[in-house]
């Protein structure tokens, strides 16, 4: 299911009707009320989110969903009329999946839809049963669980492709350009301050294992070697 608030009843209803002819269940909201009501209902696999709405904008919508342990991983897509730039890297930085902005063709918007959902979805099948450690951290790609001392982290989409990345890669120095192009499927060179916001931010949820993640100056990032392991039996790790 896809969760889409969008005022504007024209794209909203061109929206919801592209994604429902593509075999997609989506329900519309003209503002945050309906939506933040039909989320204690059920939650969606993805949200849509415009970012100008009457009373709660998309950004503010955004910043609660990344709060909540419920709806802290759910994929967010924005679509808004700003276009420029700084505001693109301002909705990734703030924790967005991806961006669009209007106009966007429908073809497009299904196609990262499409990839979104396969990202958040099919991360069992592609990574098997792949699982880390180094020190006191834990990560399970299958599972898609990520712990520190035994104790699990809430990290987002994009934190945890991003580690993981990073930890697929150990040992070697990834530049920013490579990291935005694998992880968030974006090679403009303008928006690598997104990767550098997201290793900050990785690395205050890591907290005693943050610096498994190093900056190389000039370069990028590498994760310092780690060995694939079994779920490390601690007692207050989360099942």
């Amino acid at each position: 299911m896809i969760y889409l608030v969008e005022d504007e009843e024209g794209i909203r209803d061109l929206v919801l009707y592209t994604l429902e002819k593509s075999g997609l269940e989506a329900r519309g909201f003209d503002n945050s009320r309906p939506f933040w009501e039909a989320l204690g209902e059920s939650l969606p696999d993805l949200v849509i989110l415009d970012i100008m709405l009457p009373g709660e904008d998309g950004l503010g919508i955004l910043k609660r969903l990344r709060e909540r342990p419920s709806t802290g991983r759910i994929p967010v897509m924005m679509l808004s009329a700003r276009g420029a730039e700084y505001d693109k890297v301002l909705g990734l930085e703030r924790g967005a999946d991806d961006y669009l902005a209007k106009p966007v063709g429908m073809m497009e918007l299904l196609a990262r839809v499409r990839s979104l959902l396969r990202r958040a979805g099919m991360n069992r099948a592609e990574n098997g049963g792949e699982e880390y450690r180094s020190g006191g951290l834990y990560v399970s790609a299958a599972r898609h669980v990520a712990a520190v001392e035994g104790r699990e982290i809430l990290l987002t989409l994009k934190e945890f492709d991003l580690l993981l990345y990073l930890l697929k890669h150990s040992g070697m120095v990834l530049s920013r350009e490579q990291i935005l192009a694998s992880v968030w499927n974006y090679e403009q060179a303008a928006e690598t301050r997104t990767v550098d916001t997201h290793i900050l931010t990785l690395r205050a949820k890591l907290g005693s294992c943050a610096s498994l993640i190093r900056t190389v100056r000039g370069v990028g990032y590498k994760a310092d070697s780690v060995l694939p392991g079994a779920v490390p039996q601690t007692a207050g790790e989360t099942a």
